[in-house]
């Protein structure tokens, strides 16, 4: 009998490991593929699907308001984790939570009180402070962009470590901030994003970060228009500076569209690493539009959650990432590795080493 019982308990065991834990993730507006933040915990998820086995499964609300529906019915069929991706779906985590006290979830940008809710909190602030230091090392005109999506406190965070940033590596910088709306509808308004990104241009700006969810892409889109600012066009009080871009290969069409006194124009990306956006002509070897981009590495926190779930070491309540926890940075690769020196490189990682140790107080608003 005792050998029956052992076999049947080694039996319900096996069963139960072949049982793939199964994740849930209610999108953000923009949608999974907006190449920034969905995309990036998109991507964390699927890192699990391979690594770990598990299966994942997600949800695109064509309204916020939908999104209740899509996690509610994650949690009906017994998930082992539904993730809610931006501050957005904080009320529809919540309340799902609340009607499944035993089952675990997650909030991403946002706090939620439920008592079996993981908070993924990032310190978007202080991978701003990287790329506006960076943005203010390279203007040839000493101005710069930065166009908000939904103008909440989350953006300001992102607005105020560019800024503090930038003023860090150059006090006589301006930076000139834009926010698409004021309504979810921000997130995905590329069309609004370029009408800024021109106003910015005519006053001189020739460096650009998009904390603009989908909306980014008509920033980036503006860039690949005009690619350049031209002496004559250049209003009142604002010169060229520096040419730091001078001996970069430039593209057959930039070279023809930006003749005579002109600098490049670049964007930063946000979120996930955008750089190869800025490859207008496919072929990195040339100037690439794309300086750097301010890396929020959602995917990592949400393969690391995910993680924890099939460890059996799921726990509530906030997780912060920062710098020190790899939770935000700034990206160089085959794209901008000709813009950005090794000099300023060393520069921004001095600059990380004292944000983490404390020494650099990077503000949020």
């Amino acid at each position: 009998m005792k050998k029956i019982l052992t076999i049947a308990l080694a039996l319900s065991a096996s069963v139960a490991s072949a049982q793939s834990v199964r994740v849930g993730l209610a999108y953000d507006a923009g949608g999974k593929f907006d190449k920034s933040f969905n995309q990036s915990a998109y991507e964390g998820s699927q890192r699990a699907v391979k690594a770990l086995g598990v299966q994942a499964k997600d949800f695109e609300p064509s309204d916020p308001s939908q999104s209740v529906q899509g996690i509610r019915s994650f949690a009906n069929e017994g998930f082992d984790l539904t993730i809610g991706v931006g501050f957005a779906n904080n009320a529809s985590i919540s309340q799902v939570a609340k009607e499944n006290p035993d089952l675990a979830f997650a909030l991403i940008d946002d706090i939620s009180s439920e008592k079996n809710v993981a908070s993924l909190v990032f310190q978007e602030e202080q991978g701003s402070y990287l790329v506006g230091y960076l943005a203010a090392l390279n203007s040839s005109t000493g101005v710069l962009g930065f166009v908000g999506g939904m103008d909440i406190p989350l953006i300001h965070k992102f607005e105020a470590g560019y800024t503090a940033g930038a003023k860090a590596a150059n006090p006589k910088v301006k930076v000139i901030p834009q926010y698409v709306g004021t309504t979810p509808d921000a997130w995905n308004n590329p069309g609004k994003a370029k009408e800024i990104a021109g106003s910015m241009r005519s006053k001189g700006a020739d460096i650009i970060f998009a904390a603009a969810g989908g909306s980014g892409n008509g920033v980036i889109d503006y860039i690949k228009q005009t690619q350049c600012l031209k002496a004559g066009n250049l209003p009142s009080g604002v010169k060229f500076n520096t040419n730091n871009f001078a001996k970069v290969t430039k593209s057959a069409t930039y070279t023809k569209a930006c003749a005579g006194n002109t600098r490049p124009m670049f964007f930063i990306g946000v979120d996930s690493n955008q750089n190869y956006l800025g490859d207008f002509d496919k072929n990195p070897a040339t100037m690439n539009h794309g300086l750097t981009s301010m890396l929020k590495r959602v995917d990592n926190a949400v393969y690391a959650l995910i993680k924890d779930v099939k460890d059996n070491k799921f726990k509530a309540g906030e997780r912060r990432f920062g710098l020190k926890e790899g939770g935000v940075g700034y990206a160089v690769d085959q794209y901008n590795k000709n813009l950005i020196s090794s000099a300023q490189v060393q520069k921004v990682e001095a600059v990380k080493a004292k944000i983490i140790s404390g020494a650099i107080k990077v503000p949020t608003k």
